[in-house]
């Protein structure tokens, strides 16, 4: 049932996504009096619907997608309506076009301001960047940081926070890094370069931020679940070791190859030692020994106004929006990887455990899938919005049609472009769920 249900709430994910980006096409056409013919959820045949006046409101055979249908906007349509797209201006065709990203930019900010006002995770400031773990003959143990290392500066803006320390990491593979750490009384320079990793396709420097480590969920079945654990509990110890990182803890489950492992942890204040024994399991085709918990950063939540929450998700997808185009950068770069592209099953399983996990989560991802959509749809490909828009600018520009042999042979380009591209994404998303040989 689990596949059943991430695949339903993938399509209520997408299914907002898409409604929205639709709409958004839609409202700016009727703005502009252009006639349309038919707004479609999904592609392919119709399968049911309604007619309101000159529109066909419709459900499609293939759910993922959809399209608003407006008459006279294909190129070569011989039209001679003054309502049909390709007679209007072109400035007001470019905002049609924008209109659909647009929108979904809008339920980005919008969902995440709610979200905001309800539950924004603040992070204690004393441990903020400060280094809780370095993995021998990782990046970071050959550039000599240690752990205790807060990071002051990196490549010359002081006071990053994790998040940005995170994001250059990933998406600077083989690229030096300028750091400046507090060690103790001293300031240290170091300068690191993040290695690609091969599995995830991203830039690694082999660290972890210090932080308190609390348990964000407890597997059934599984030792932990018998020994009473519960989301919420804050590591403290594992055999006798401090528990900064979530990294330290599964190290020290990996190095007892199934002995029992003593764990102290607190509950309202009140410190409970307990042993746990790890069991051998398979995951991502290798087997590892687990005791059953899924670990997260502790994090205070507190209510933002609404004034503040506005401004903080504006930021927040200003900086998601900023990566996003930087990783497609780093992608063309040969610095990350397109392994690390997710596709249609990926965002199945993320649906399905953003739901499980409970309404944040999933308006969480809701807000990133809305943002990343619009990002991938402004993009200047042929048959997207973005190459839509780079037409009409270059004939705005030119002050004359591009001719029809060009635009036809454009978009036949984006078509195969794009049908090469979800292949790639359905075979990368496939190749991390089969099991490794």
């Amino acid at each position: 049932m689990t596949i059943v249900d991430n695949i339903l709430w993938m399509l209520v994910l997408i299914g907002i996504m898409i409604m929205i980006h639709e709409a958004g096409h839609y409202w700016a056409a009727r703005y502009f009096d252009v006639k349309i013919d038919a707004f479609s959820f999904g592609f392919g045949p119709r399968l049911f619907g309604f007619k309101r006046g000159e529109t066909d409101f419709r459900v499609s055979a293939i759910l993922f997608g959809g399209y608003v249908k407006m008459g006279g906007e294909q190129p070569g349509e011989q039209n001679d309506d003054p309502r049909s797209f390709l007679n209007k201006p072109r400035w007001q065709r470019m905002i049609i076009a924008f209109a659909g990203p647009f929108m979904n930019i809008i339920l980005a900010v919008g969902v995440l301001t709610g979200l905001y006002m309800v539950k924004y995770p603040k992070f204690p400031e004393a441990a903020q960047g400060m280094v809780g773990l370095v993995m021998p003959n990782s990046p970071a143990a050959k550039a000599g940081i240690k752990e205790g290392d807060r990071v002051i500066a990196l490549d010359g803006a002081a006071n990053p926070q994790w998040e940005d320390i995170m994001l250059k990491e990933i998406s600077s593979a083989g690229l030096p890094i300028e750091l400046k750490l507090q060690r103790g009384p001293e300031q240290v320079s170091v300068t690191v370069t993040p290695e690609l990793d091969p599995k995830a396709g991203v830039g690694s420097i082999g660290w972890a931020e210090q932080a308190e480590i609390q348990i964000g969920g407890v597997e059934k079945g599984m030792d932990a679940e018998k020994k009473g654990l519960q989301r919420g509990d804050t590591l403290l110890f594992a055999n006798g070791q401090p528990i900064r990182s979530s990294y330290r803890l599964r190290e020290i489950v990996r190095a007892s190859q199934g002995k029992a492992v003593e764990v102290i942890y607190s509950r309202n204040g009140q410190q409970v030692t307990t042993s746990l024994t790890p069991a051998e399991h398979e995951y991502d085709g290798q087997k590892v020994w687990m005791i059953g918990v899924r670990l997260e950063p502790r994090v205070t939540y507190v209510k933002l106004p609404f004034g503040e929450a506005l401004v903080e998700s504006t930021r927040q997808n200003l900086k998601s929006a900023t990566m996003i185009y930087s990783f497609i950068q780093r992608m063309i770069e040969g610095r990350m990887s397109p392994k690390s592209l997710e596709g249609p099953i990926r965002i199945a399983q993320l649906s399905g455990d953003a739901a499980r996990e409970g309404a944040d989560a999933f308006f969480g991802l809701m807000a990133m899938v809305s943002l990343n959509l619009a990002v991938f749809n402004l993009l200047p490909i042929p048959i997207l919005d973005g190459g839509v828009i780079l037409l009409l600018f270059i004939e705005m520009i030119s002050r004359r049609d591009l001719s029809l042999q060009f635009k036809e042979n454009v978009m036949k380009f984006g078509f195969v472009f794009l049908m090469c591209l979800v292949v790639f994404v359905l075979y990368n998303d496939i190749s991390k769920v089969l099991p490794r040989s």
